[in-house]
């Protein structure tokens, strides 16, 4: 895969050197027209007398020249090669020295790449007198436009209208488990039913395999929910990721219509199984955004709500009142009764359910895949943390929090209390600009599964958990 979109990149970048006009080179930049707007709104966010990166200024000529303390000039007229302020420019996007970074800025398009070796191969002119000053974007126009906030708005409200007509259990006593065919389908899924309690959240210190962001450990109190026995499957997810045929006539139903006005994700330009199996097995590369959206429009499907965990309730879940490393205990080398993971997956997930359960009946729990959980990765939330139902919101689009471990890891990624966070790398395949909201093409070991708490969140709750709105990188 990576080297058959590598070869793309290379033709695509043969046929642009092919066509462009070999008197371009020869153009005379313009410093005020040319340069000046990308330094003001990109460079100098790093690079003034208020901010310099590396001792770096970029508001003078002089500074410019001059470069960074010990680093040597950052500019070399006549000399574009030697000149790091361009040849940072033009590194992989995911190269730890590229500027400007990745998100601030980067990287930057190959017109302006090309515009600013153009500038020193000509000699870096610099009117005599001009200190730049940081001129921020303008911001783009919002895809997400007041009238559709109104609309997603109205349709949450719909939604929550519909599951409180539907709801039946009012206490954790008439929580059962249950089997549900998603209407209009021959799908199914299933339920367990999770009391309500107190754990103790995280991982001593003593533990073999822990990380840092697993503690401090703390009491949290658990609001009862239903989980999903297993990971969520293609079976299932492709009924919302791909479009049902419309009606042929007759008039649609109120909840046919809030089920069509939930949002779709594009179609992908790829097999998103990888070729690991589509029947029984687990939905893998989708965003955290995906995953919720799967959520609200099996909600409006089925009369029911369902989101994604949050970490606590997650992890309370999996030890299923266990205090171990793992839900069967500390011994890492029974891993291989519960889990799928690096010793016996054949590198590649497996059909769900085939492993023994977690003491609740839930399966999986432990490796074939990662499940996202509602809650940004931050290191310091634990120490912070709510004593009952806690949840950290996203606030932007990277770290989201993953849990579980996966048929990728070995055996002490899947404890109970390991924790693991999305990053930008995980869609470098994606050919899209800007990338997809709805697709992480180089994580094949992110899948998810559901849970519907038993009290049913006001409609304004309910769409915070379905629109984070950190989605776009």
């Amino acid at each position: 895969m990576k080297a058959f979109t590598l070869t793309l990149s290379a033709a695509a970048g043969l046929v642009a050197a092919a066509i462009i006009p070999a008197t371009r080179a020869a153009d005379k930049v313009d410093f005020q027209r040319d340069v000046k707007p990308i330094m003001e709104s990109v460079c100098l966010n790093c690079h003034t007398a208020e901010k310099h990166k590396g001792d770096l200024l970029l508001d003078t000529r002089a500074h410019a020249l001059k470069g960074g303390k010990d680093k040597g000039p950052s500019i070399v007229p006549g000399q574009p090669d030697k000149s790091p302020f361009y040849t940072l420019t033009i590194l992989a996007a995911d190269h730890d020295d590229l500027m400007p970074p990745t998100g601030k800025g980067g990287p930057l398009t190959k017109k302006q790449t090309d515009t600013l070796r153009a500038w020193i191969e000509q000699g870096a002119a610099w009117p005599d007198g001009l200190t730049l000053k940081v001129v921020q974007p303008k911001q783009k126009e919002s895809t997400a436009t007041a009238d559709e906030g109104a609309a997603e708005t109205a349709l949450v409200a719909g939604i929550h209208a519909q599951v409180a007509a539907n709801l039946k259990e009012k206490s954790e006593a008439d929580m059962k488990g249950y089997k549900t065919t998603i209407p209009g389908t021959s799908v199914s899924f299933e339920m367990v039913p999770i009391k309500g309690g107190e754990f103790t959240m995280g991982s001593p210190d003593s533990e073999k395999g822990r990380k840092k962001d697993e503690g401090p450990q703390h009491k949290v109190a658990v609001s009862p929910f239903w989980m999903g026995k297993c990971e969520v499957t293609w079976n299932e997810f492709e009924l919302w990721m791909f479009a049902e045929e419309q009606k042929a006539a007759g008039e649609k139903s109120a909840s046919e219509k809030l089920v069509d006005a939930v949002s779709r994700p594009t179609k992908p330009y790829v097999d998103m199984t990888f070729g690991m199996g589509h029947d029984g097995y687990p939905a893998i590369s989708m965003t955290q955004h995906a995953a919720s959206k799967y959520c609200q429009w099996l909600s409006a499907k089925t009369g029911q709500f369902y989101r994604l965990p949050t970490e606590a309730e997650w992890e309370y879940a999996c030890r299923a009142c266990t205090t171990s490393a793992y839900s069967f205990g500390n011994d890492a080398s029974k891993a291989g009764d519960y889990a799928w993971f690096e010793k016996n997956s054949n590198n590649a997930s497996q059909k769900v359910g085939q492993k023994k359960p977690n003491p609740w009946g839930l399966h999986d729990m432990h490796g074939n895949v990662w499940e996202w959980a509602l809650d940004q990765l931050t290191t310091d939330f634990y120490g912070k943390s709510p004593a009952k139902d806690p949840w950290a919101p996203s606030t932007k689009p990277y770290p989201q929090t993953i849990r579980g471990g996966a048929w990728t890891d070995d055996a002490g990624a899947l404890r109970s209390a390991a924790r693991r966070g999305s990053t930008l790398e995980w869609k470098a395949q994606d050919p899209q600009l800007p990338k997809s909201i709805w697709y992480h093409t180089d994580a094949l070991f992110v899948g998810f599964r559901i849970v519907r708490p038993l009290a049913v969140p006001p409609p304004e709750e309910m769409f915070k958990y379905w629109n984070n709105g950190v989605e776009k990188d």
